[in-house]
């Protein structure tokens, strides 16, 4: 399957160029505001976005993104309404690939077979689903394969190369590597532990491998984009967020806009 996400790492890799990827929460802090901001992380250099789905449990995140959770939930923020917003930034925005990410129990309480059409429908290019091990890849595969929906998977420090073959073989379009041991924006990664990690996931696979979990200057990302295909800048965001929660959506999304600046020098 070729799709949003294959286009933009091939063209970044013929750019010379590593992925700069973020992480929101849909609904956060509310959805007129999370509108404008989804919208807007492209214009300041984003190349790929993962949009999390709220969820009152997110026992793998930090309690930053656990807080976005939660003030999206209160605002009103659902998988449907999720649906949404990127439906309206489908209007504006028909390149940037669009992942969700997220825990199973929404995705299952909606109906999957609803939840994979939708996808597909809307221009979902991926889906991380959190908590769905390996394992039970059998609930999703035939969705995932009928609707042209990546199903792409966490790789962690933990990960034994017998796990990591059972990974790879319902993977697709990109893999995320956990730098960090933990839960989301609690930990900085080391780069000679993510340098030995990435070689070894990349000895077992040609797909693109980007670093998350606890970066949040553009230093350590110059570090790491050295060694893998991008970063991703999750908590980092969704403390901008959290910060100026009672400002204006424009003085959000500018506060974002300047901190991101600094992560695009290699585009510039």
């Amino acid at each position: 399957m070729t799709n949003r996400i294959e286009k933009t790492f091939e063209k970044l890799k013929a750019d010379g160029h590593k992925a700069l990827v973020s992480f929101i929460t849909a609904g956060d802090p509310n959805m007129e505001t999370s509108e404008q901001i989804l919208c807007d992380l492209p214009k300041y250099g984003v190349d790929l976005i993962e949009v999390g789905i709220p969820f009152s449990d997110p026992m793998a995140d930090g309690p930053t993104i656990q807080r976005s959770s939660q003030r999206a939930i209160s605002a009103g923020s659902s998988l449907s309404k999720t649906f949404k917003i990127i439906n309206k930034f489908r209007r504006v925005n028909s390149r940037t690939p669009i992942v969700l990410m997220g825990y199973f129990n929404p995705i299952f309480q909606f109906g999957l077979e609803k939840f994979f059409s939708s996808c597909k429908k809307i221009g979902v290019d991926g889906i991380i689903v959190v908590d769905l091990p390996p394992e039970e890849n059998n609930l999703i595969n035939v969705y995932t394969r009928k609707y042209g929906v990546h199903n792409i998977r966490l790789i962690t420090p933990t990960t034994d190369k017998k796990r990591l073959k059972k990974i790879l073989e319902f993977t697709s379009g990109f893999l995320y590597y956990v730098s960090i041991t933990g839960i989301t924006g609690t930990k900085k990664p080391s780069v000679l532990g993510v340098k030995n990690a990435v070689n070894k996931i990349k000895a077992s696979t040609n797909l693109p491998v980007v670093v998350g979990f606890g970066i949040d200057n553009h230093k350590q990302a110059e570090a790491l984009n050295k060694i893998s295909d991008g970063c991703v800048i999750g908590s980092a965001i969704i403390k901008i967020i959290e910060s100026y929660k009672e400002q204006s959506k424009s003085i959000i999304s500018k506060r974002i806009e300047d901190f991101l600046i600094k992560f695009n020098k290699e585009k510039r």
